[in-house]
């Protein structure tokens, strides 16, 4: 049978149970999944020669690392000819790229330091998503940054924010796409605090200055990201999820929540927390990734609070109020092969949430029939996604199956190995 026969034959025992699987592909085609670029480096950026600290870490040592924004740019550029569906870009203000010579703090940058990015974006006819960047710096004083009790470290990590507002309107006026600006810290400390408000309170009052900066809000969507703890910051972050719910909420016409499903405690799930959110905001955001036992950012999967996540978008009609980025970063293995695993597990994941027949499955709920509803959700697991999947992936004009494996294997041993 060939491939184009499976899918014929899917696609009708698909329509056995409701759902029509030309609308699914059509639908996920049209949905941007935010490409992080710091996976391709390990998150150090090009602003700074020092290690990663805030809070984060990197691990593992696989060769081939860029280690310039031209190197950065021609492995993303390898990922984006090798995953299906729309991408966008997702950028940290670390990644700024100077002149030769030049060097601009990080209260100091401006859109033209981003200029190259916007070249990217333009010729792949994409978005661009932004994050100031809170970390791997001297002037995270004690660990803390917009929550410093000293003012003059709060007035430099405040002007950053507000220099990133002003980039994230030039990317959005750039590509003609809202750019999604997101704020997270590391603030917190390693044991016991004798004041958990007060840091909160000049936390507060930071953002609330940085979102002073005038902005468009139809094309620039701050977002405030919650952390539950960090290396060297194991007692108190604080941008608790309270907090950041809290703060969104009150600032809810200039700002939304956004959720990493690894910051969290291990047994919370964002799949939970996703349609309690949708009651009260327009619009969130995410950052995808895979926990393992803590926040440790490894490598997106397939796996049930993936395809949770998913489903929680689409069945609550969610897709066009959510916003999706990808946010792990592993130097263990291949960094072209994590970014397109990774990929292409959050699309298959809303592949698969599109095509579930959430509408009988939730009338089912309503009637109170929940022995028929336990029967039809196992009977749609046994249902022939990866037929599916393989004829949206050529219409994507990419490989459905692992054959896009050995052009990384070839982009290995062609570019990668020879990086020093």
């Amino acid at each position: 049978m060939t491939n184009k026969e499976r899918y014929a034959s899917a696609k009708e025992m698909y329509a056995k149970t409701g759902v029509d699987t030309e609308k699914a592909m059509e639908i996920l085609k049209e949905l941007p999944i935010s490409l992080h670029c710091w996976q391709g480096d390990d998150v150090i950026g090009f602003d700074h020669d020092g290690p990663l600290t805030g809070g984060i870490q990197t691990t593992g040592n696989y060769p081939g690392k860029a280690r310039t924004p031209r190197q950065l740019m021609e492995d993303i550029e390898k990922v984006i000819a090798l995953v299906p569906g729309k991408v966008k870009l997702n950028l940290h203000a670390c990644y700024a790229v100077f002149e030769e010579g030049e060097y601009v703090d990080r209260d100091k940058i401006e859109p033209r330091h981003f200029a190259k990015w916007v070249e990217l974006a333009k010729k792949y006819g994409i978005g661009i998503d932004f994050n100031p960047t809170f970390f791997s710096h001297p002037k995270m004083k004690d660990g803390l940054t917009l929550s410093s009790p000293d003012p003059e470290i709060r007035r430099f990590w405040i002007e950053h924010g507000k220099a990133c507002i002003r980039i994230s309107s030039y990317f959005a006026e750039e590509t003609g796409i809202p750019c999604v600006m997101n704020i997270w810290t590391g603030d917190g400390y390693k044991d016991v605090p004798a004041d958990r408000m007060g840091p909160r309170m000049r936390y507060k009052e930071s953002i609330e200055e940085i979102l002073s900066e005038p902005f468009d809000y139809n094309k620039v969507k701050p977002c405030v990201e919650s952390k539950v703890f960090g290396i060297g910051v194991e007692a108190y972050t604080a941008g608790s999820a309270e907090f950041t719910l809290s703060f969104a909420a009150a600032h809810r016409d200039k700002c939304m929540p956004l959720m990493d499903n690894g910051h969290y405690h291990p047994t919370e799930v964002v799949s939970d927390k996703i349609p309690a959110l949708l009651c009260f905001y327009p619009e969130l955001a995410l950052h995808i990734t895979r926990g393992v036992r803590w926040d440790s950012d490894h490598v997106l999967l397939l796996d049930d609070e993936t395809k949770e996540i998913a489903k929680e978008i689409v069945r609550n009609n969610a897709t066009d109020r959510v916003y999706m980025a990808l946010d792990y970063f592993d130097a263990s293995i291949n960094r072209i092969s994590a970014w397109v695993v990774g990929f292409r597990s959050w699309q298959k994941a809303m592949l698969m949430a599109l095509c579930t027949p959430n509408e009988e499955l939730k009338r089912l709920q309503d009637e109170g029939n929940f022995t028929k509803l336990m029967v039809m959700q196992e009977e749609a697991k046994l249902l022939p996604f990866g037929d599916v999947w393989a004829e949206y992936c050529e219409r994507c004009g990419v490989a459905g199956d692992t054959a896009w494996f050995d052009e990384i294997l070839a982009y290995e041993k062609d570019v990668l190995s020879k990086r020093s």
